[in-house]
């Protein structure tokens, strides 16, 4: 592989001199620029592999310089030096597409692993993941935006927040922008937010030093050391209580922690993706979640679509988690059409980790390896199976509506178990007897007995 090349802009003769002792060090080469207007002319007459610049330049500043490059040369990562208290315009200056920042004094240590992540992404020599359309299925526009924005949003170190109901894949997402960047040969790091303690959390982020609290007998890194040089995926985020949050966002902008325990500070390297299935600015506005970590964290946001506004997607996933499961379980079974079309016209308020739960039941429960429209037992073939077997002309008469406190599952529940009940009932608990009334096998019965407590 040739020299890279940086392109080195600063008004300051020191910066740009220990700038290009720092990177002839990398065995990286570069030319400098005291100015806007000779950046762009050096950008005319050579190949870079990276820019570095500062904000304030004579002529102009380094947000000019980054929309210029996104314009002529949006491969080329450009990162940006910010003065110590700039993080509003460094935010900013990521917004516009630059790769990363950093700030003044210049940390040694986080800069070499900025340039050495940026180099990265243009490097040929770098293995090239293509695996995102194996993984994030759909022949959908929306799927096919979905994927574009993953492959663009790969190439930057901006905090990403990835928003979407339950079951949308946020974690597929986030793991995917980790494995098609440049850190994807360091750890990422998932954590679900809502899952630790409080009186944890703190310790679990950031580490503590031997002695820092009882029961500390020995340091311990936190998660932001195990992630480092990689990515730290904050699932849940809304769930972080405000005295961590206060603390999380600190990190981010300084980009540097203190163990419990610790007098120093410790400086990291980690890009932060983040999720909840919440509506964090109504909970901004409430007052729950800091303003100012929301802006940090959602430097640019991308939406997942729930899998009803994919429905042409559903059939292709049902047959590659089918697939998925007939694999693990050295199994031909398959899916009916009737079946795969009941599915197709289902809404799925779970989305795809409903889909896969579906699946996965009725691929235990159906018989002769084959799925069966009644094996799928999806909510709206209960609501009418209890219907029919009851005698219940409208089974909401005797089982009121889900309320927002009530989830969905219990109240769906309810029908079932009612359903069963009354059809044990009828056939005087007749099990074999009852499953036929009900249209499903008897090890489907025996399942649903299990499940729903109706054991005997």
């Amino acid at each position: 592989m040739t020299q890279a090349l940086a392109l080195i802009v600063d008004d300051e003769p020191d910066i740009l001199e220990l700038l290009d002792i720092t990177l002839s060090r990398m065995n990286i080469s570069s030319k400098p620029a005291q100015d806007l207007a000779e950046a762009k002319r050096l950008l005319k007459t050579h190949h870079f592999d990276i820019c570095l610049t500062d904000l304030q330049l004579p002529d102009g500043n380094g947000l000019e310089l980054v929309k210029h490059i996104q314009k002529n040369n949006p491969t080329l990562p450009t990162a940006v030096i910010t003065a110590f208290g700039s993080m509003d315009i460094a935010v900013k200056a990521l917004k516009l597409g630059a790769f990363d920042f950093v700030s003044k004094p210049v940390d040694l240590k986080s800069l070499k692993s900025l340039v050495s992540s940026a180099i990265k992404i243009n490097d040929p020599t770098e293995p090239v993941d293509r695996r995102s359309r194996d993984q994030l299925l759909g022949d959908s526009v929306v799927m096919a935006n979905v994927r574009a924005k993953i492959a663009k949003l790969a190439r930057s170190q901006a905090p990403i927040y990835i928003s979407g109901e339950s079951g949308t894949g946020k974690e597929l997402v986030a793991k995917l922008i980790h494995e098609k960047g440049p850190r994807s040969h360091q750890a990422f790091v998932p954590i679900n937010c809502g899952a630790i303690p409080q009186e944890l959390m703190e310790s679990e982020f950031f580490g503590h030093k031997k002695g820092s609290f009882t029961g500390a007998i020995a340091d311990k890194p936190g998660l932001f050391q195990t992630a480092s040089g990689g990515t730290l995926f904050l699932d849940e985020v809304a769930d972080l209580p405000l005295h961590m949050q206060v603390k999380l966002l600190r990190a981010i902008q300084e980009k540097s922690i203190r163990p419990i325990g610790s007098d120093t500070e410790q400086p990291i390297d980690v890009r932060i993706l983040s999720a909840t299935h919440k509506n964090l600015p109504q909970l901004v506005e409430q007052g729950s979640f800091r303003q100012d970590l929301y802006y940090r964290i959602n430097v640019i946001e991308l939406p997942l679509p729930a899998l009803r506004e994919r429905a042409e997607d559903i059939t292709q996933l049902a047959k590659h988690i089918l697939k998925k499961l007939n694999a693990e379980n050295n199994s031909p079974t398959k899916l009916t059409d009737t079946a795969l079309k009941t599915l197709a016209q289902y809404t799925f308020p779970g989305n795809v980790r409903e889909l896969e739960n579906i699946l996965e039941r009725a691929f235990t429960l159906c018989e002769n390896g084959i799925i069966h429209q009644t094996d799928l037992q999806l909510p709206n073939n209960t609501k009418d199976a209890a219907a029919q077997t009851s005698g219940i002309k409208n089974p909401a008469q005797k089982t009121s509506l889900p309320s927002q406190e009530a989830p969905l599952e219990d109240y769906l529940d309810s029908l079932e178990k009612e359903a069963i009940t009354n059809a044990l009932e009828k056939t005087r608990w007749n099990k074999t007897a009852a499953a036929k009334e009900l249209g499903i096998s008897f090890r489907a019965l025996r399942y649903r007995l299990k499940k729903l407590g109706l054991n005997d």
